[in-house]
């Protein structure tokens, strides 16, 4: 299977949000691609999985399975592009998933992205 679909996969199996809207899972899924048939598959394959629910546009996750920031996001330093806002970084924060790691992103990113803010 297609990383991109691998990872996105592993993304909303992290959500933090009892529920939430397709247009904010879409925008969390931009982080690994902006083909939109590449996110209706993984909307697709996460249903089919059991890992999210749909229902009028609203996604529910069924997992409870967290981004921990001391297991799951390792930071690296270098020269780096925000993948999420495209600001320079010294600093980058990566996703350190099963299906592979994603990143770069800013300290504000990272926790946009995990859906801490």
């Amino acid at each position: 299977m297609d990383d991109r679909v691998e990872r996105g996969l592993a993304i909303l199996e992290r959500l933090e949000h009892e529920s939430l809207s397709l247009a904010d899972a879409v925008d969390r899924l931009e982080i690994v691609t902006a083909d939109p048939t590449v996110t209706r598959t993984i909307l697709d394959e996460a249903e089919l999985r059991g890992i999210i629910e749909r229902d009028d546009g609203i996604i529910r996750p069924k997992s409870r399975q967290y981004v921990s920031f001391g297991e799951d996001v390792i930071t690296k330093e270098g020269d780096f592009e925000c993948q999420r806002c495209g600001s320079g970084l010294s600093t980058g924060h990566f996703l350190d998933l099963e299906a592979g790691e994603i990143g770069p992103f800013g300290s504000s990113c990272i926790r946009k992205v995990t859906g801490r803010e």
